[in-house]
């Protein structure tokens, strides 16, 4: 039986996992911080005299930097009590105080047959598009072309057409041998207890394929091709494969072009993000005709840290852009933010590419503004400020606008911008000091603020300076070289496709410093969605025809120069598994720790007190102690090499 994951997860979070470890070993005091869920022990996999077994509650994992086992409670008690998968979830069940779910075959069966809708879904999409070159598409191609789009976009977007039919798309199927019930599930009809016979939901209308993000047909957009339909765009309802709040037109796709800012454009609606894509700018997602979702942020935050909203220039669109920064506003932490640009008046993406050119739509992307400039002008524009209540009223929007921030570093620092714009903009000075420039209230105005004295992020001699060897460190200091790191992961997962599949959401939500490697890992995402991953040959050769052989040639010659042997092709698979996961638990932990530096260095910059001194120091010695590791860990696998060539 197939146990749901919302019951592991539950019994997972029930359990804190050093709870579980601890009956089976003894936890080192010295560098054990329980109060932060942090443990170490010697590990109980490997015969060792000092603790290099890591376990960390809030992340639920265990690691050892010594024999290099991971995993979760359940793989805790598989491989060292050699319980079954079974076995182990219902001992962690016990502890929890859960009782095991009853065998559900209806749920079972659900899960079947949803692999079979992706080829309903499919079959749907080559009959939109045969229909659309049909003698009965011509009008929708006529509008098509009408609107700019080639044959060879249409093509790649699979634009289709719905005939003015009531059955044609459900005859064509059941054709196919597709069962009712699959068309159902689908949404491809409207059917229900009050309407006698099951008729096509889409009809007269011009189809737009909506993908996964693994690049799976799950849903359609259909555009009326009648002024007198009531819905001028339809789409699917929700299903077993589609919610819409949290799907966003063209993410697979989008992601794949991101280019070297790595960043995605969202904008309002299926024909800007075609009409973008066809003038260069590959990189364009849309909701799907509603307002913006928390979950379709985060998945747009999956794959860019600041992507850039792209509103219609009318009254609508710069409503839909507050909305969008509130929605966003709360969620906000560091390099999670958003960035926002308002048309010309009266233009959308599509008509200002097909009427000027794409060179204006580049020009309008150079003056994205950001988050706290747009709720700025949103408080301030077209208001007078000529009472101290008016002034004081505002002071406290912006007070309670800043309050929903969940992120408290983040916050503080949205505080502090608000009020330096006050200042600035009621005509107050503030006095000058080694952290606070003459220029400080102006700058935030001109969006040219540096922060401080402009000295501090790059290991000025304030109590905030950054130590010489976390100046050096790769944590800190991004280079042009590869790093070794994300290099080593990326040639892992092409020599040995197999890991994709097994790690797939972790290695889609990788943030990767270099643009190069940026690219790699998109293509390689790109081929999973492709089913291109079966094997190492398939995989490389849909890199070379994506155009990636040079980025994998670069990637693969720093892992050779360093003696990263786990992640050659003649490696054993096991070994590459664990070193991978090895490697992956670092990337995180660099990741993690450089955006707490940044965080803490700007706290200090901004509050110069003894608690903001303090969380440096405390970061600091968290670098100091990663780097440690890091480097015990690349000696052993350089050293590992060696003796694996000789």
């Amino acid at each position: 039986m197939r146990l749901p994951d919302s019951f592991l997860d539950e019994i997972r979070d029930r359990v804190p996992i050093s709870a579980l470890i601890g009956t089976r070993l003894s936890w080192d005091r010295r560098k054990t911080n329980a109060s932060r869920g942090d443990y170490w022990a010697c590990c109980p996999f490997h015969g060792e005299k000092s603790p290099s077994f890591h376990c960390e509650d809030k992340k639920g994992r265990y690691h050892c930097f010594g024999c290099g086992v991971s995993g979760d409670h359940f793989r805790f008690l598989t491989e060292l009590d050699s319980l079954s998968f079974p076995e182990a979830v219902e001992r962690v069940a016990d502890m929890a105080g859960v009782p095991m779910p009853a065998r559900d075959p209806v749920a079972e069966k659900r899960e079947k047959e949803r692999a079979s809708l992706h080829d309903v879904m499919e079959m749907a999409t080559a009959f939109f598009e045969e229909q659309l070159q049909s003698s009965g598409g011509a009008k929708a191609r006529a509008y098509l072309r009408d609107r700019g789009l080639t044959s060879v976009t249409q093509r790649e977007f699979r634009l289709g057409y719905a005939p003015d039919s009531r059955n044609a798309l459900k005859e064509h199927l059941a054709s196919k041998g597709v069962d009712k019930s699959q068309i159902e599930a689908c949404g491809l009809v409207v059917f229900g207890d009050d309407i006698p016979v099951s008729y096509d939901r889409f009809r007269d209308r011009i189809m737009f394929p909506i993908e996964d993000t693994r690049g799976r047909i799950i849903a359609f957009g259909g555009r009326a091709m009648s002024a007198e339909v009531s819905a001028k765009y339809l789409n699917s309802p929700d299903t077993e494969l589609f919610h819409k709040g949290n799907v966003v037109y063209n993410f697979a796709r989008a992601r794949k072009g991101q280019g070297k800012d790595g960043t995605l454009i969202l904008v309002e609606g299926y024909m800007d993000v075609i009409a973008l894509a066809q003038a260069g700018f590959t990189n364009a997602v849309a909701p799907l005709g509603t307002a913006l979702t928390e979950n379709q942020i985060e998945l747009i935050w999956r794959a860019t840290g600041e992507p850039v909203l792209c509103f219609d220039g009318d009254g609508a669109g710069q409503r839909a852009a507050w909305r969008a920064a509130d929605l966003i506003l709360p969620t906000v932490a560091a390099g999670r933010t958003a960035r926002f640009v308002l048309l010309p008046e009266g233009k959308d993406p599509d008509d200002l590419v097909r009427e000027e050119g794409p060179d204006a739509f580049r020009r309008s992307l150079s003056e994205a503004r950001p988050l706290g400039d747009l709720i700025w002008s949103r408080e301030t524009g077209g208001q007078v400020f000529e009472t101290p209540e008016r002034r004081a009223a505002l002071e406290q929007v912006l007070r309670e606008i800043t309050g929903r921030i969940r992120d408290e570093s983040v916050r503080r620092h949205y505080q502090q911008d608000m009020r330096d714009r006050v200042h600035a903009f009621f005509g107050s000075t503030r006095p000058n000091n080694r952290y606070n420039n003459n220029d400080r209230g102006k700058g935030r105005g001109d969006n040219n603020w540096r922060g401080g004295d402009g000295r501090q992020g790059g290991g000025g001699r304030g109590p905030m300076a950054v130590s010489e060897s976390l100046t050096r460190s790769a944590l800190v200091n991004n280079s042009g070289a590869l790093p070794i790191r994300e290099s080593a992961m990326l040639v892992s997962l092409v020599n040995h496709p197999g890991l994709i599949d097994a790690f797939f959401d972790d290695i889609e939500r990788l943030e990767l410093d270099h643009p190069v490697l940026r690219q790699l890992h998109a293509g390689i995402l790109d081929a999973a969605a492709h089913q291109a991953t079966g094997d190492r040959q398939a995989l490389t050769d849909y890199l070379n025809n994506s155009g990636l052989n040079e980025p994998l040639e670069k990637a693969s010659l720093i892992v050779r120069r360093v003696g990263n042997w786990t992640a050659l092709e003649d490696a054993d698979i096991a070994d590459t598994r664990d070193a991978f996961l090895q490697l992956l638990y670092l990337h995180r932990s660099a990741s993690t720790l450089h955006r707490e530096l940044k965080a803490a260095q700007l706290a200090l910059a901004n509050d110069t007190t003894e608690e903001n001194f303090r969380h440096l120091l405390d970061i600091q010695a968290q670098f100091r102690e990663f780097q440690a590791v890091d480097a015990l860990i690349e000696g052993f696998g350089i050293s590992s090499g060696r003796a694996r060539q000789s």
